[in-house]
């Protein structure tokens, strides 16, 4: 597990660092809820504009214990921005998934891969925050569900 982690991590500060002059970034905190076992969990992503109105977003979940179960979710979803006025934005995703479930007990821990496709929307609350959710559908095998994001976003 410690592995999948760490490729994550590297691959997340790769693409910011990668792309972190060419365009706008910013950082989320979030409140997540995914339907498959009804967990909850917090999570943060990086967004980085990479061409006018199309972003980049890895993203890093840990779903609380729940019945027994927790797990730890990273995502690569890439947006599409669609102003809709000047304070107001949606946008579909797209993008893929990778899920380390955690069971209690004699059960062995559980990895999935997958993909993500879902809807969006931001709020500008300040010059550079944002308020934004997020509903998409996770499809990995054994575990497809439901995941609403709700959050806040800081750009720098």
């Amino acid at each position: 597990m410690k592995k999948y982690i760490l490729m994550a991590i590297v691959a997340i500060a790769a693409t910011f660092n990668t792309y972190a002059e060419q365009g706008d970034v910013a950082a989320t905190a979030q409140f997540v809820y995914a339907s498959k076992h009804s967990m909850a969990g917090l999570g943060a992503q990086l967004q980085y504009e990479f061409v006018t109105n199309w972003r980049v977003a890895p993203e890093f979940i840990y779903f609380f214990k729940d019945d027994g179960l927790s797990a730890l979710n990273v995502n690569f979803n890439v947006h599409y921005i669609i102003p809709t006025s000047a304070s107001f934005a949606i946008y579909p995703l797209v993008g893929f998934s990778y899920a380390h479930y955690m069971p209690d007990g004699p059960a062995h821990d559980i990895d999935r891969c997958g993909a993500n496709i879902g809807l969006g929307a931001q709020y500008q609350i300040k010059e550079r925050l944002y308020f934004f959710s997020e509903e998409r559908f996770q499809i990995m095998k054994d575990f497809n569900q439901s995941v609403t994001v709700l959050g806040l976003k800081y750009k720098f």
